[in-house]
Parts: structure tokens; C-alpha cells; sequence
């Protein structure tokens, strides 16, 4: 090999490598004030806390997704969220994230009308837009480990939704180091995200779950509990292919 080429291939080594890390620049750039630092005390008040799906284990949420549920539990008990829409997978018939999801809040004392669901999570940037377009949501916290908190926000700010980061903090052990190092094409397809804002991979009718949450905390919505269950019709078909993302892509 000629000192020409292995120049060359040094160069390209180079340049894709900074190609790589642009998009996690950007995150971090674009994001840094707008995750919360000292914990729940620290965080701004909104109506809704918004809890992305992690997997599920044996039909449960998985250990990563139930920090994140208790920390929203942690939210809404400080007065930091007065609804929780967690979103997540329900892409075929016997896996429900959501379902576990709510559970999870109502078994730890969450009542069940301050919880909405949304079946149709399948993604981040899914789980932002249909926040957005489908239940109405104009301003969140957003819960989810520390190293994926932030291309959740940026990812919500791009659907339109004045959103601060929450991140749940993980020991630094091997689960922790793969969901990093999954953040850098992750981080890729959030930049594409932001820019071209395609339309959710189920966009559906509008859901007023997320109103009559809200209604209930203020006593508008008179004695009939919301329990938030309903799920669109393109969300709800038992047969769609499963997307099993411990990291919620």
C-alpha cells in the first residue's frame, strides 16, 4: 500500500469518525438546558410526565423501565406532574407495555385516572409526536435513563412540545455502557427525526385521555373516574410486528 493511499484511508477513517459523533454533539448541545440537575426537587413543574417503554420482563417492566415509573411516581407525588402518559409497545397480541406500565403506578398508589396510555410507542420519536398530535400534550417532563433523556427532548421540542428531561440514573455497569453506545446511531436517526418530522408509524384520531386527566386534578370533570385505557384502532390490532427495545430506539 502506497504512503498516498494510507493517507487517504487514515483521512476517511477520520472524517467518518467525526461524522459519528455529530449527531450526539448536536444533542448534547441543543438539549443541555433542558435536562433537570439535582434530582426531583429540581424540576420545573408540568402537566404531564411522559414515561417511555423499556421492556418487559416475564410480562413486567423490565428493571430499567421501572426506575424510570418510579421516578415518575416520585413526579406526580411532588406535585411536579398532575398526569402520567406512558408509552410504550403494544405491537402484538400478549406483549403491552403500557399495560404493565399502568399497573406498575396504580399498584404503588398512582390513581388510575391520572394515568393515560398511549399503545403506539413503538419509538422515541413516536412516542413525541403522537404526545404532541394525538393526546394533546403541549408541555412535559420527560423520564427516562440519563443517557437517552436527552435525545427524548430534542426529539419533543421537535414535535412542538416545551419538554424537560428527567433522567433516571443507572449504575455504570455493562446494561448501562450498551445503551450508551446504542445513543450514537440513535442519536443519527434523531437528527433525521427532527429535520424531516415524519409522521408516526400510527397517527390515528385524537385522544382527550390527557385532558380528562388533567380536568380530574382540578375537579372539572365530575365523579365518573378516567381511567385513560382507550386505544386507536391502529394501535390496539393484535398482529403488528413486535419491536422488543430494551432502550426504547
Amino acid at each position: 500500500m502506497t504512503r498516498k493511499r494510507r493517507r487517504r484511508l487514515v483521512q476517511g477513517a477520520a472524517l467518518a469518525c467525526v461524522l459519528a459523533v455529530l449527531p450526539a454533539t448536536w444533542l448534547r448541545l441543543s438539549t443541555d438546558s433542558r435536562v433537570v440537575r439535582g434530582g426531583i426537587e429540581a424540576a420545573p413543574s408540568a402537566p404531564v410526565a411522559v414515561v417511555f417503554g423499556a421492556g418487559l420482563w416475564d410480562g413486567e417492566p423490565s428493571p430499567y423501565l421501572a426506575h424510570r415509573l418510579d421516578t415518575a411516581i416520585e413526579l406526580y407525588r411532588h406535585g411536579k406532574a398532575r398526569a402520567l402518559l406512558v408509552s410504550g409497545d403494544n405491537g402484538r397480541h400478549g406483549y403491552d407495555e403500557p399495560s404493565a406500565m399502568r399497573g406498575y403506578l396504580t399498584e404503588r398508589g398512582v390513581p388510575a385516572s391520572r394515568i393515560v396510555a398511549d399503545y403506539a410507542g413503538f419509538d422515541t420519536w413516536d412516542s413525541c409526536t403522537r404526545a404532541r398530535r394525538i393526546f394533546g400534550v403541549d408541555r412535559a417532563l420527560l423520564v427516562s435513563q440519563d443517557y437517552h433523556v436527552r435525545r427524548a427532548a430534542a426529539l419533543c421540542r421537535a414535535a412542538g412540545i416545551d419538554a424537560y428531561g428527567v433522567p433516571v440514573t443507572e449504575p455504570r455497569d455493562v446494561t448501562w455502557y450498551a445503551g450508551g453506545v446504542r445513543e450514537l446511531p440513535g442519536a443519527a436517526k434523531a437528527a433525521l427525526d427532527a429535520v424531516f418530522t415524519p409522521d408516526p408509524h400510527f397517527l390515528g384520531p385524537h385522544e382527550h385521555g390527557v385532558q380528562r386527566a388533567l380536568a380530574r386534578t382540578h375537579g372539572t370533570h365530575g365523579t365518573h373516574e378516567v381511567h385513560g385505557t382507550h386505544r386507536t384502532h391502529e394501535a390496539s390490532r393484535s398482529h403488528r410486528s413486535h419491536r422488543n427495545d430494551p432502550h426504547h430506539t
